[in-house]
């Protein structure tokens, strides 16, 4: 019985754990359409953890990459993924769709 309670406490601890580390987060979404980022330039604060969803609404596949953020992850046409960016410092980062750079650039702007 004891140890239930304790188990009890400790998953309501972690809980709250993972809220106050959900609700410290910038969360930024940013669309993929004829091959170009719908919002070229994304804001966010230093020093907090950063999550990016990613929606491709073209039919065909694109590549998230950013070599300054260390990221490179596919994005399946008529679809979506979210990229978690760990906490950065102030500067801008650039990100390409990796198939058709010439046309999907962006950047990250962390103040």
């Amino acid at each position: 019985m004891k140890s239930s309670r304790i188990l009890l406490v400790a998953a309501v601890l972690a809980a709250g754990v993972g809220a106050a580390v959900a609700a410290d987060e910038t969360s930024l979404e940013i669309s993929i359409k004829d091959h170009r980022f719908s919002t070229s330039e994304l804001h966010a604060p230093a020093d907090k953890p950063i999550t990016i969803v990613v929606k491709n609404l073209d039919s065909t596949p694109e590549e998230f990459e950013s070599k300054a953020l260390k990221i490179e992850k596919v994005v399946a046409g008529k679809a979506e993924i979210t990229v978690r960016v760990r906490p950065l410092k102030p500067g801008r980062y650039h990100f390409v769709g990796e198939y058709h750079e010439d046309t999907a650039k962006g950047e990250l702007v962390v103040e």
